[in-house]
Parts: C-alpha cells; structure tokens; sequence
C-alpha cells in the first residue's frame, strides 16, 4: 500500500493545504512511532508548523522528539533541510540544554514566553551569538495531559544589538542626553549631563529640570518649555545650567517631544561663549583704542583751534569793556565771540563723540552745512602736505542721522585718506543729489551721496572687497584697529543708507555713503527768527538749578531779561526744599551737580508735580541717565547753548502744558 494511502485515515480529520502537506510527507524517518498512533492534537500542531511562514519547533514526549518547520530550519542555518523526530539531543545539541528547560516548564501545563533570549548557533560552521523571542504553549494527549510543547520563534538579534549599541552611546555620548516627563521632572541622564552638572545620578534622576537652571534664566526656561509642550521642536535653545558648585555651563539644547516624554540633547558650549565674550571685550577694547587713537591725531589741531578761539573771545569781550559807549561795535564784537564760542563748542562736540557710548540721537542733518562746520577740522587733520577739496552739491538737502557718529565717520574717512597719502596729495569731499531705482540694497527714491575720494596708494580688488569688515586692516601693527570702516559702514546702515568703496591701486579709493533725503531743511537764520518771538506765559516763574554759580548768573539774568520771575537753587537739596514755599511753572536744572544729580532731584520732584514742565542743561556726554527720566513734560538742552535755543526749547515745554 502506498505511504499516501496508509496514512490517510489519520488525517481525516484536517482539511485543505494543512492535510494535503501532512499526506504527502515522508513520516517514515521520524522516531515518533507509527503516524496513526499520534494523538489528534501532534498531528494538529505539526500540520500548523508545515504550513506556518513563521519558525515553529515542536518538542514531543519526554525525550523533546523536535518537529520543525522550513523557516525554523532557515533560522538556524540550514541545517536541517526536513521536518524531524529525532530527539532534540540529536538534532540540535547546541540548543539541547536551553529545550530542555522549555520542555519542564510547558509539561507543568503552564504558558510562558522567552524575551531576547541569548542563544549560540553554528551557522555555516561559525559561532554565532544570537536572541530570539520564544512563544509557548503546552500540547495535550488524549488524556488531556501535556505531552509537548509548540513554540513560535522570532528572532530579536539586530534590534538587540541595535538597543545594544544605543545604550552604549547613551553611557558613553559626549553629547548630553536627558529625557523628562512633560511635568518637567527628569527620568533620566546620561554620564556626560551627570558630570557636566557635577552632581551623582541619585541627584538628577527624580528632580525638576528648573532645578538646575540658572535663576537669572528660569523664565527662558519656562518659555522653552511650553514651546515643547505645544509640539514644537527646540533648535539651539541655549541656556545656563547651573552646577553643584554654584557655576555656570552654557548648553545648547535640541529636543523633540514623543508621546509623554522629551527628549533632549545638547552640547556644552561654555567655551565658545567664553570666546565670545573675550572677543566682545577686545572689540570694546579695540573701538576704544581707535577712539583714543583718532584724539591723539587730532590733539594738535585742536589745541591750536581752541587757542583761536580764546583769542576770538578773549579779544572781543576786552573790547566790549573798553568801548562799552560804542553800541554800534559792541553789537558787532559780541556777534564774532558768539560765533567763536560756536565754533567752540563744534570742537567739543566732536571730541565729546570719542569718549561717549551713547544711543543714536537722530535728527535732521543739512550735510552740507555739517562740512562746511568740519573745514578747519579736517584741514588740521589732514596736514599742509594734503590739499582739500570740498564740492557741496547738495545745499539745502537733509539726512535723517545722528550728527556726531556722522561726523565720526567722515574723520575715519579723511585719517584713512590721509594715511593713503604719506607723501601729500588730494582729498576730495563732495555731496550730490540722486534718485535711485533698481538698487539691490537700496528702496527706490531720492538721496544724498557723500564720496570721499583720495589720490593714494589705493587697494586691490580683493583687498578692497574686505575693507568694511571689522578688524581688517592693511595698516601695520599698533597703526590701526580696523574698525574705521567698519563703523562708517554701521553708521550709514543705521541712518538707512548704504557704505561702497572702490579702490585702484596707485590711483586712489573712493568711499561713497548714500543717505536717505529728506525735505528741504529750514536753515538756521529763519528758526532763530522764529524763536525770537515773545515766549508766553512772559508773568511765569522760573526755578534753576545749577551748582555752577557763573552758569547759574548767567541763566538767572537772561531769565529775568525776559520778564520771568526767577527762583535759583545751588544743589538738589536746596531746590527741593524751596517747593512747599513756591510753586514754579517750569525747572531749569544741571545733570552733573553733587549731592543729588539732576536726574535723582527731578525723580523726587515727580513725586509731588507730576506735569511740571522739566529742562535739563547740561555738558555732560552721557545721555542715558537723562533719557529715563525724560518724558513728553521734559527736554535736553546742550551746552554751550546761545538764548535763542533756550527760547524755543521753553515755548516748546510751555505750550505743551497748556495743552
């Protein structure tokens, strides 16, 4: 009888591919005895494992009689080609021990799984370390008792090794690892974030995240961490943790949230910030030696002009007082020590702008006029050996800048033309009006160029091309900072404008500043007539402040010139104890007095007249104290200041608190 037919009837009882497989296979090898006398349930479980796609092994009887499927076979090497029933001993020695611990526990009827469980195979002859995950369940005989087991094998060995190898970067990462719940409390932590934080693990596993985050940066903190919580990713979140030992370590975090935890990586940046802040420092350091550099230039020059302007005044008032009953001279000898005083008081402007770091103090500029100021400057600047040329196109035209930085900038410019120059030559400074379209820096619309040009040793294009960048410098060492143009190129970007050299070797540089224009500018003749007028209320009373007793004289009479009523005090004390006796429609006040500044004595005068009109007169080059306290109630007036500017400034404050 053919095998077919012989073990037909045990397999009535199964249908489709599963019987067909078990029909037409060669059970005669196997040591499980005559196929009709297995119980229904081997006979189902085998014909699961020959159809199953998945690794299947079943261990029979006390001796593990091994049954397997093809993919079984393929997953320990290809060893065992057919379906088997020798005893696990035989066929598979290397996994004999660990079967026959899987055979006690599924005989004792219970179901139980293997996780990553590490085994050795010889595939291809090799020892291989391997893991698998083992499912199993007993098999009952007839008598319902378990006689077997049937296990699912999957094997586990590349994501074991994968976990494996992340473990490894977690522990070992000179990057700093964190993970913390979305209550900000840190589940975990790497070595390199433990000992970045100086702490042990005990100490950072369990505790808040704010707990180690700098006091002065907890709100950037917080703020980061709803950024997280709304689904955001953190990219460079830089920060300040804060280590045991009381210092700081900036970190660079990046982070991404998954499910209920974030996962946070960053590197310690410490020593970049540390860079950083040095080379802030020596850029401060560096700006400050070009700023002292520039006045040691300039002394002489300005040594010999303030000496022409002491004679101006010096000769002036003389006169005054010896022909004091020559109306007609004396009006004309007090207009030349006014315009000596003036000229006087440009020069400390500008020495001024080299020893105050100060907010941009925009205003309307008639450039023109502005370089006209700066002739003689620039002349003593440049030397008798360098001839200078000023074309100024644009007459009535204004700029939108701060004057002293726009001042600044055109001296950088005449001192870099003048060491191109070391044998004498030509600078030429010319303003002109042009429209604009089509400029890749610059909107569309109408401007004011400024070109300085000189007839130098000039630059080549690759060097030109770096000319506005900080530090750079073709000047030797300890003759020049590099920051010259640098800062003229700043100063035009802040006025809205732009900075373009071009230069050509033994022929000269050209520096060009495009500013925006503004609408014709009133000059300065029509805005002293105007402030000539009365100022009203002429019946007001006036209190000024000021520990300069000259100063003080000179305010208190012009004042009363007008027709005020004057109170005067020497100090802050002594103006703030002549309130409760009088009620001043206006304060005059110094900055620089001691005892209280002017700035602490208007703070307490604040507190009992909120609205009470406030000017500050003052030399001083610092304009930050003054602005906290400035308000629409308040004004600043520079001195050295002629009587028409005060008018306008106190009719300006008047009319603003009748309003």
């Amino acid at each position: 009888m053919s095998r077919s037919v012989q073990h037909k009837a045990p397999f009535l009882s199964l249908k489709g591919e599963m019987a067909q497989r078990l029909r037409e296979f060669d059970w005669g090898s196997t040591s499980l005895g005559p196929i009709a006398q297995w119980p229904q349930s081997l006979k189902t479980a085998a014909g699961i494992v020959l159809v199953s796609p998945v690794p299947i092994v079943i261990l029979w009887g006390q001796d593990g009689i091994m049954i397997y499927n093809d993919a079984y076979s393929t997953f320990a090497g290809g060893r065992h080609p057919k379906l088997l029933g020798s005893k696990v001993r035989e066929g598979w020695p290397e996994v004999a021990d660990f079967s026959d611990r899987v055979m006690k526990v599924g005989l004792s009827s219970e179901t139980l799984a293997y996780r990553d469980q590490e085994l050795t195979l010889y595939r291809s002859g090799v020892a291989e370390q391997v893991w698998l995950n083992l499912d199993y369940s007993p098999i009952l005989d007839e008598s319902g008792k378990p006689a077997g087991v049937m296990a699912i094998v999957v094997e586990t060995t590349e994501r074991v090794r994968a976990e494996a190898a992340l473990r490894h970067s977690w522990h070992h990462s000179r990057d700093l690892l964190g993970i913390a719940g979305t209550d900000g409390i840190i589940r975990a932590a790497n070595p390199a974030l433990i000992e970045s934080l100086g702490y042990t693990s005990d100490e950072v596993i369990g505790r808040s995240y704010l707990d180690f985050v700098f006091l002065e940066d907890v709100h950037l903190a917080a703020d980061a961490w709803q950024t997280q919580l709304s689904g955001q990713i953190l990219t460079d979140f830089q920060i300040r943790l804060r280590r045991k030992d009381g210092s700081a370590r900036w970190i660079s975090w990046n982070s991404r949230t998954e499910g209920d935890l974030f996962y946070g990586y960053g590197r310690d940046i410490t020593a970049a910030k540390v860079q950083e802040q040095a080379l802030a420092d020596a850029e401060r350091a560096l700006r400050q030696a070009q700023k002292m550099e520039a006045i040691g230039q300039l002394t002489g020059g300005i040594a010999h002009d303030f000496n022409n302007v002491l004679q101006s005044l010096t000769g002036c008032l003389d006169l005054i007082r010896r022909k004091s009953n020559e109306p007609e001279r004396v009006h004309r000898w007090a207009e030349a020590g006014l315009k000596a005083a003036q000229r006087g008081a440009n020069l400390t402007a500008q020495l001024l702008a080299f020893s105050r770091s100060q907010k941009l103090e925009l205003q309307q500029i008639n450039l023109s006029a502005l370089l006209s100021g700066m002739r003689e400057l620039l002349a003593r600047t440049l030397g008798p050996t360098i001839r200078l040329q000023i074309d100024l196109g644009a007459h009535s035209a204004g700029v939108l800048c701060d004057q002293t930085q726009l001042e600044m900038a055109v001296l950088n410019l005449a001192i870099n033309a003048r060491d191109a120059m070391p044998n004498g030559g030509e600078l030429r400074i010319s303003t002109h009006e042009r429209t604009i379209a089509h400029d890749p820096e610059l909107p569309t619309g109408r401007y004011i160029e400024l070109a300085v040009s000189d007839t130098g040793t000039g630059m080549p294009a690759e060097v030109a091309a770096k000319a506005f960048d900080p530090f750079f410098t073709t000047k030797g060492v300890d003759k020049g900072t590099g920051l010259g143009l640098s800062q003229v190129y700043g100063i035009a970007r802040q006025a809205g404008g732009v900075a373009r050299i071009q230069s050509v070797p033994q022929q000269g540089t050209t520096v060009w500043l495009l500013l925006p224009s503004l609408d014709k500018i009133r000059s300065s003749a029509a805005k002293r007539e105007e402030s000539d007028s009365p100022i009203a209320p002429m019946t007001a009373t006036i209190l000024v402040v000021d520990d300069d007793a000259d100063v003080r004289q000179f305010l208190v009479e012009a004042l009363r010139t007008f027709g005020y009523q004057v109170l005067e005090a020497e100090d802050g004390y002594a103006a703030l104890s002549l309130l409760p006796k009088s009620s001043p429609d206006l304060v005059i006040v110094d900055y620089a007095m001691p005892g209280l500044t002017g700035v602490e004595m208007v703070r307490e005068l604040r507190l009992k007249r909120p609205d009470l009109p406030i000017l500050f007169v003052s030399g001083y080059a610092e304009t930050a104290a003054m602005e906290k306290v400035v308000d629409e109630n308040t004004s600043v007036l520079r001195k050295p200041f002629e009587i028409s500017k005060l008018q306008e400034i106190m009719s300006r404050l008047f009319q603003k608190s009748l309003e």
